[in-house]
């Protein structure tokens, strides 16, 4: 996604928890249009302190959000928790990245958007709330609370000129998240889409552009899965 924002010129804002390395890689190839920092988007006072960070960097407010952080999940069916196994803290931890992560960035984003009377949320959630094939409890119902945040933050923000959405997107081929993932459940995958293939990383970023282009202005509230099709509505 950073690489397709990159190419539209835009300036972007590389937020990581333990993967300096990468995103020190994007911010010394693109020195005029990345800043990399980090910080706990679970902790709102290190939001705080990113969102004050990047104004100082490139003096200007961040306008564009997009919330993708997921905490220690791997996509592995045979080692996910199990009814009998969730617990609070299991439960609390997606929760606390999905939805009150999205809640931290949002409420940073907040008087800065209202005074440009401009904002653009996309939150990042899954097609699994629509067709949990595999239980991931934990990782599922996170993102389905995110879905009705999404929803309730776009009622909400709408009268600042703030477009909130989500994308949906199926099992990626291939994220950090999806390398544990067997190769023949990317091949049912495949051959249960209309497109005959499982969605690559760049293809979900082409959408997630949508939403942050003019295109989108009268678009907000919604939930576009992005899964070649596998998935309807």
């Amino acid at each position: 996604m950073t690489e397709s924002l990159i190419s539209e010129g835009a300036r972007v804002v590389v937020n990581y928890h333990t993967s300096k390395q990468q995103a020190d890689v994007l911010a010394n190839k693109y020195p005029k249009q990345v800043f990399a920092y980090q910080a706990d988007v679970t902790n709102k006072e290190q939001v705080q302190a990113l969102f004050l960070a990047v104004k100082e960097h490139f003096g200007s407010a961040i306008t564009s959000i997009v919330n993708n952080a997921l905490v220690n999940f791997k996509f592995n069916g045979d080692l996910r928790p199990k009814i009998e196994d969730l617990s609070a803290e299991i439960m609390t931890q997606q929760f606390d990245g999905a939805v009150l992560a999205a809640l931290n960035t949002t409420q940073a984003a907040l008087n800065d958007m209202k005074q440009a009377n401009f904002g653009r949320i996309v939150n990042i959630g899954t097609n699994l709330v629509q067709n949990p094939v595999v239980p991931y409890h934990d990782y599922t119902v996170a993102k389905s609370a995110l879905l009705a945040f999404t929803r309730t933050s776009a009622q909400d923000l709408g009268q600042y000129g703030i477009n909130v959405n989500m994308l949906s997107g199926g099992l990626l081929q291939t994220t950090d998240a999806s390398q544990s993932t067997p190769s023949f459940v990317f091949d049912l995958i495949a051959s249960s889409t209309p497109l005959q293939r499982v969605i690559t990383p760049a293809e979900f970023a082409s959408a997630i552009m949508m939403f942050l282009s003019p295109y989108s202005r009268a678009v907000t509230g919604q939930n576009l899965i992005v899964d070649g099709g596998l998935v309807k509505g």
